[in-house]
């Protein structure tokens, strides 16, 4: 069901192989209208945001692709074109953001890198009216937003966010002071000032007792191991970031018994977080720091992701 021009072909950045670079194809096929299944929705998309899981499924840290060839992405914003028949859509609207695949984070269907793509229509979500879509493109980054809110860290109480400058981190500061919480921003690039002992000096900034809960944003192993160290007695770690290869976590269960610790991991928000996440933005509570970039400059995106010198999110436009 449309009323729109569906062309056979698109643009598309495709992976032909794992640890490869993309490839910018211009006559990759595009799903039709009549192909769709009940649920399904095509989305002509403008902008896409660029996540460190794309660079981490890119380059096989967590093994290889099962869909090769692939198109990555899962932060992309368009307007929807088509809805597959038998599908109840009312949730559905013509300008909408869409999280492509909240639960795989990409490897098992084709994703945002390209001009159109299928999402299930109740992933989708309205992009409001204030918002422009390269804007609300990050905000699809809505595992820090889940993660605070599965804290259950209070109004006053203190939180840690490890990995705080980067594309998820700099949106879950936001959110944290959006919803009450005292915030101890910690980065291993910025030139604030550097910590002999993170532990000790997370602890003091606290008035000694440490944070009521910790979110671990960045793939860093020890930085989880730090995180309970330094977590108050009853506190709770929340585990985002995921390091590469076969990273264990490093810590004495008579740390985690006699403090009480909850270690909880969260790797994506659902519907609702998306609908919470998306409404909260323009309020001018949240503000997307990011950049944007043409698709086809998406190698050097990754290049410049995996030496750290990205701030914030790029956004790449489709």
């Amino acid at each position: 069901m449309t009323t729109f021009h569906i062309p056979k072909t698109q643009k598309a950045a495709v992976l032909h192989e794992p640890k490869g670079e993309y490839h910018i194809e211009t006559s990759w096929p595009v799903t039709q209208p009549n192909e769709l299944k009940p649920g399904e929705c095509l989305v002509k998309l403008e902008w896409s945001g660029v996540c460190h899981s794309d660079l981490s499924i890119k380059n096989a840290e967590w093994g290889n692709p099962p869909k090769i060839p692939l198109i990555g992405g899962h932060e992309g914003v368009g307007t929807v074109v088509a809805i597959g028949e038998h599908t109840i859509h009312s949730a559905v609207q013509v300008a909408c953001v869409t999280a492509m695949t909240k639960f795989n984070h990409g490897s098992h269907m084709h994703g945002t890198f390209q001009e159109y793509a299928v999402s299930f229509a109740n992933y989708v979500t309205k992009i409001p009216d204030s918002m422009n879509g390269a804007e609300a493109a990050p905000i699809l980054g809505l595992t820090v937003y889940k993660a605070i809110k599965t804290s259950g860290a209070r109004i006053g109480q203190w939180i840690a966010i490890t990995g705080a400058g980067g594309g998820l981190g700099h949106l879950a500061v936001q959110y944290a002071v959006a919803q009450g919480l005292r915030v101890i921003a910690i980065e291993k690039w910025v030139d604030f000032g550097e910590s002999k002992n993170l532990v000790a000096d997370v602890q003091a900034a606290t008035g000694g007792p440490g944070p009521q809960a910790a979110i671990v944003a960045t793939g860093s192993a020890e930085s989880f191991t730090q995180a309970a160290l330094y977590l108050k007695s009853t506190g709770t770690l929340i585990g985002v970031g995921v390091p590469s290869g076969k990273a264990l976590l490093n810590l004495p269960i008579a740390l985690l018994v006699s403090k009480s610790l909850r270690i909880i991991g969260t790797m994506v928000g659902d519907r609702q977080d998306a609908d919470e996440a998306i409404t909260i933005a323009p309020l001018g509570k949240v503000r997307t720091r990011f950049e944007t970039k043409p698709l086809e400059d998406i190698n050097g995106v990754f290049k410049a992701m995996s030496e750290g010198r990205i701030a914030g999110r790029v956004v790449l436009k489709i």
